[in-house]
C-alpha cells in the first residue's frame, strides 16, 4: 500500500501518533509511493514517527539480525581478545554462502565482530554465538533475555545470522534495536567503519562496508547493517543523522538494490524539503512527483543492480 501519514495511521492502529513536521517546500507524505514492503522514519530525539509503512508487521529480516547477535555478544563481557577458531559448525549449510574466514582460522573475538557487522560475515557470527558462554544454547537463551528486555514483540530469531527466514522482526522491532544500539559504543564504531583490515591466514585482508553510504561524502551513519535473502529481499537498518535531526530508518522487503537505493534518497529528500526521486516504473495511475537526482553513491547502487545481491 502506499506509505501513509502518521495521523492517517493512528486511525487503523489506535493510538494518536505525531504528526511528521516537514519544511514547506518539501514533498507530502501522501506523494512517496516506496518500493519497500515495511518501512519507519523515527525521529531519534523525540521518538515521532515521521513515515511510515507496514512497521508492525513482522517478516523475515535477513543481516540486520547481526545487531542483535552483537548486543548479545557484548553483554557476555567476555575477553575481546579471545582468538576463536573458525569450525565446520560454522560454515552456512542453508544458503551456502562465502566467507573470508576459513575454516580453521583463528582470530579475536573482536575482530569476528567487526566482520560481522562491517562485511556481515556469516561464519564470524556464527562463530562468536557458539564460543558464548554455554555455547549456542546459552547463546540463543540470551537471545530471547535481550528479546524481551527490549520489548520486541514481533520478533523472533532462531539463529545469529539472519540467513534463516524464521529470523522475523516488524520495522517497528528493528528501531527498537536501533534505538539500543548506541547504549554499545563498541557496536556503533564498528558498524559505521567503512572498511575493515585484518590477518586471515597470514595474509591481509580488507573488507568493505555492506552499506556504501557509510563513510561517503555527505552522509552521517551512525549505526548501520545492511542484509538480503529471497525470504527477506533487501533490508536495512541505520541511524542517522540528516541536517540537525537524527532518524532511525528501517527498510525491509526491497526487490532490488535500485528499490532500496531510490527510498533511502526519497527519505533524507522528504526530510530535507527536496523534490523526490521517481522510481522507475511508478504506479500507471499515480503522477510521477517532480524529478530529483540520486547521490553518487546511491546511484552506483543502482548501476550494479544486476541480479541478486549477495545474502547477507
Amino acid at each position: 500500500r502506499m506509505w501513509s501519514t502518521c495521523a492517517k495511521a493512528s486511525k487503523t492502529s489506535g493510538r494518536r501518533r505525531p504528526r511528521r513536521r516537514s519544511p514547506a517546500s518539501a514533498a507530502t507524505v501522501e506523494e512517496f509511493d516506496f518500493a519497500s514492503a515495511h518501512a519507519l522514519v523515527v525521529d531519534a530525539a523525540t521518538g515521532a514517527v515521521l513515515l511510515a509503512k507496514e512497521e508492525k508487521t513482522a517478516a523475515p529480516i535477513a543481516s540486520p539480525t547481526k545487531l542483535l547477535t552483537a548486543m548479545v555478544v557484548l553483554d557476555a563481557k567476555q575477553p575481546p581478545g579471545d582468538a576463536l577458531r573458525i569450525s565446520d559448525a560454522d560454515v552456512d549449510r542453508l544458503k551456502h554462502t562465502r566467507s573470508g574466514v576459513p575454516v580453521g582460522a583463528a582470530l579475536p573475538r573482536s575482530t569476528l565482530l567487526e566482520l560481522a557487522l562491517v562485511a556481515s560475515d556469516n561464519r564470524a557470527a556464527a562463530a562468536l554465538a557458539r564460543h558464548h558462554r554455554g555455547g549456542i544454547e546459552g547463546f540463543r537463551k540470551a537471545m530471547q533475555r535481550k528479546i524481551r528486555t527490549l520489548g520486541l514483540k514481533a520478533t523472533a530469531i532462531e539463529e545469529p545470522t539472519g540467513l534463516s527466514p524464521a529470523n522475523m522482526a516488524s520495522a517497528e522491532d528493528m528501531a527498537r534495536v536501533l534505538r539500543a544500539a548506541v547504549r554499545y559504543p563498541e557496536l556503533a564504531r564498528m558498524s559505521s567503519q567503512p572498511a575493515v583490515t585484518t590477518t586471515v591466514a597470514g595474509r591481509p585482508w580488507e573488507v568493505r562496508n555492506t552499506n556504501g553510504l557509510v563513510g561517503a561524502p555527505g552522509w552521517d551513519v551512525l549505526v548501520s547493517k545492511t542484509g538480503y535473502t529471497r525470504e527477506a529481499g533487501l533490508c536495512l537498518s541505520m541511524l542517522l543523522r540528516v541536517g540537525e535531526r537524527t532518524v532511525r530508518l528501517v527498510l525491509m522487503g526491497a526487490q532490488t538494490a535500485a528499490e532500496r537505493a531510490v527510498d533511502v534518497q526519497n527519505i533524507v529528500n522528504a526530510l530535507s524539503g527536496l523534490p523526490l526521486v521517481a522510481h522507475a516504473r511508478p504506479p500507471a495511475d499515480r503522477a510521477v512527483p517532480a524529478r530529483a537526482e540520486l547521490s553518487p553513491v546511491l546511484a552506483n547502487d543502482i548501476a550494479a543492480d544486476s541480479g541478486d545481491p549477495p545474502m547477507a
